[in-house]
């Protein structure tokens, strides 16, 4: 599996504290009928700080609604523990 990052955000907490982290797009392929193989791709969130990572593989093999979705999770600083329900809410 391959890891693109895409960016760091940083984002104050409501302690005050600064809060980073870092999105990545996973690629990885897939098997489809036991002979072809497509690549799909993934999310990956990171908070540098505290190494909390949250690995969601395998979301779609679309790459222009993995970018939207990167693009969506950056922009908006989903954090690794609730990126399992963004990506959900998106699917």
């Amino acid at each position: 599996m391959r890891e693109l990052f895409i960016g760091r955000k940083e984002a104050e907490g409501e302690e005050g504290a600064i809060h980073r982290f870092d999105y990545y797009i996973l690629i990885d392929q897939t098997r489809i009928n036991g002979e072809l193989f497509c690549e799909s791709y993934g999310i990956k969130i990171l908070s540098p700080d505290t190494r909390e990572v949250a690995e969601i593989p395998n979301i779609t093999v679309s790459i222009s609604c993995i970018d939207d979705l990167a693009e969506r999770m950056l922009r908006n600083c989903v954090t690794p523990s609730t990126a399992m329900d963004v990506v959900q809410d998106w699917l």
